[in-house]
């Protein structure tokens, strides 16, 4: 990154630092899950709700305008559900959060929806997993003070609600802090193409073998995941926590593929508000890994070798394990 990007980072973080502390003090500032929601509007449009998805395109298509991938971090408590906009994402990550909880990061490069959300604050792992991508706009509604300076210093372009950046809004539909939206096309302008998806995934046909399977069940300590096949859909049924995933378009989030990546989850060195340690999940290294689609599963090996890498899945054999064309679900669970 160049010293411009440097120094404009620079005051960026100030901005973010000074933001917290005046809000703390003036406005009774509250840090939820690690990250800061003042639970106020930001000078954006006040809407009654999140507009409905209505996606821009289609998955996996041929890039056109060149540009880099956003990824925002989207709620995923009980109290922020129905989300909007996950339907229009390429690929969704879920990870671990504090108190064994969960939280989604949605990449989208292909297409934008209206509207995405709620969203809400970043943690350390988002800076390892976003390296794969080139200057990637990362969405945010804040983030742990002591964090804030690593993501100045990462090669993103951090795009928090706290620094006034254009499209974000407060919904009425739900309570502070599971009503903050954003509008992706003010914040970026244009869908960057499947170019930008630099995350190592194949697509094609699948390979020999395999098992049927008809339902998973992914648990973390206090959340969970069950990705039913659809044979009439060709698609995954998600459901979280034992409720279907249906946004506020009504429609369920049915992803293509399912990912299930063992990996090393352990304790970093920061906490929540309440002293919860935020869970590390480690993306970069090598394991085992389950793979959904077609209704059936692929036990396969996983390798990303460097945090600038995209991640290889493969078979037994040594080949490239494709993936169905569509969304993609990545669920981290622990080794």
């Amino acid at each position: 990154m160049g010293q411009v990007a440097r120094m404009r980072r620079g005051a960026m973080t100030a901005a973010l630092l000074s933001a917290a502390v005046v809000g703390s003090l003036i406005t009774g500032c509250t840090v939820s899950g690690g990250g800061i929601d003042d639970g106020r509007g930001k000078g954006q449009d006040q809407s009654q709700g999140p507009d409905q998805s209505q996606g821009e395109g289609q998955h996996n298509e041929t890039a056109t305008s060149g540009g880099s991938v956003l990824a925002v971090k989207i709620d995923n408590v009980g109290a922020a559900r129905p989300q909007t906009g996950l339907d229009a994402a390429d690929v969704v990550y879920a990870e671990q959060v504090e108190g064994g909880l969960s939280r989604l990061m949605a990449v989208f490069a292909t297409q934008l929806p209206k509207s995405v959300g709620p969203v809400r604050s970043a943690r350390e792992s988002d800076l390892e997993l976003l390296r794969q991508f080139d200057d990637p706009t990362l969405a945010f509604s804040g983030a742990q003070h002591k964090l804030l300076p690593m993501i100045n210093k990462a090669p993103l372009h951090a795009r928090p609600a706290d620094d006034g950046a254009n499209g974000y809004y407060r919904g009425t539909d739900k309570p502070a802090p599971h009503n903050l939206y954003l509008h992706p096309k003010q914040l970026v302008g244009a869908a960057a193409g499947s170019a930008a998806l630099t995350t190592g995934f194949h697509y094609g046909a699948a390979p020999a073998g395999g098992s049927p399977k008809t339902e998973r069940t992914v648990r973390f300590p206090s959340a969970r995941f069950t990705f039913t096949w659809s044979a009439s859909r060709s698609r995954w049924l998600v459901a979280m926590d034992g409720t279907p995933t249906v946004l506020t378009s009504g429609k369920q989030v049915a992803p293509a593929t399912v990912v299930v990546q063992y990996v090393k989850v352990h304790k970093s060195k920061f906490h929540d508000y309440l002293g919860n340690n935020t869970p590390y999940t480690e993306t970069v290294g090598s394991g085992k890994a389950e793979v959904l689609r077609d209704g059936r599963v692929f036990d396969v090996d996983w390798q990303r070798k460097t945090a600038t890498s995209g991640t290889e899945f493969t078979t037994p054999d040594g080949a490239p394990m494709n993936f169905a064309k569509g969304q993609v679900w990545v669920v981290f669970a622990k080794a």
